[in-house]
């Protein structure tokens, strides 16, 4: 399995940017990482190895980049107004300096994949809504769908843009993205489990949001013993993917 860093500056971010590439061929995937979390922690905790078998085959490359929650949602000592701008540049970051990145290094033509768990799975949902012309699959493993909860209920329009719950539960039954969205494969997972009450809260939320809209997707509760912890997400990347990539998908029992 192919890996390697990248280190590049971003003028959107003003700083130096790392990315952790693994693989050596295939459709480009944006990874996120959880809550403050940086580029090595995908493969750090094994979820590389849930996605080996297509790696290997040439069909799938992970783009995983650092999060700067610390500076955003998790930054709790910022003025809400500050952090919900910071926020955006690091969007501005991944859309006009990661996304043509990874097209141009896989050589790929189409739109990209993206996934995350926790924190990383509201930041992948996120940039699809926003930008389903830019991408065409999300796997989003126990996200919370609402930032405005890191913020104290604090709202405006940047805030607004960036939380799938209020951006698409607002959206006009017309808008031309519900067409591009229905094109997305869309897949949103939460277990049962310890840890994950605001979790399976968000995601009921969003279900029902999505429905009212008319925007597909396949949302899957696991069983009560499905806790909001790594072990879990490496055998729900790993099912979820053979069912995207194609393969033999096999749902751990007590699922």
């Amino acid at each position: 399995m192919q890996t390697r860093d990248r280190i590049s500056y971003s003028p959107a971010l003003q700083r130096d940017m790392h990315m952790r590439i693994i693989g050596h061929g295939g459709q480009p995937c944006l990874v996120f990482p959880s809550q403050n979390g940086r580029c090595g922690d995908f493969e750090a905790f094994g979820m590389h190895e849930s996605c080996q078998p297509w790696i290997d085959q040439g069909k799938l490359k992970l783009y995983c980049v650092d999060s700067i929650d610390e500076e955003t949602w998790s930054a709790t000592h910022l003025p809400p107004f500050d952090r919900a701008r910071r926020h955006e540049a690091w969007f501005r970051y991944l859309i006009d300096e990661v996304w043509p990145f990874m097209r141009e290094d896989a050589g790929w033509h189409g739109r990209v994949m993206t996934t995350g768990c926790s924190m990383g799975a509201m930041h992948a949902v996120n940039t699809l809504f926003r930008r389903p012309d830019l991408f065409d699959t999300v796997i989003a493993l126990s996200g919370a769908y609402d930032p405005e909860q890191f913020l104290g209920g604090y709202t405006d329009d940047v805030v607004y843009q960036n939380s799938p719950i209020s951006s698409i539960g607002g959206m006009d039954p017309n808008h031309p993205y519900i067409e591009r969205l229905n094109t997305c494969r869309i897949i949103l997972c939460v277990g049962q489990g310890a840890w994950e009450d605001e979790m399976l809260r968000s995601t009921r939320t969003l279900e029902g949001i999505l429905k009212t809209k008319g925007i597909g997707a396949w949302v899957d509760y696991w069983g009560k013993d499905v806790n909001h912890d790594w072990p879990w997400w490496r055998e729900q990347l790993k099912y979820f993917l053979a069912h995207v990539m194609g393969g033999d998908p096999q749902r751990p029992h007590g699922s």
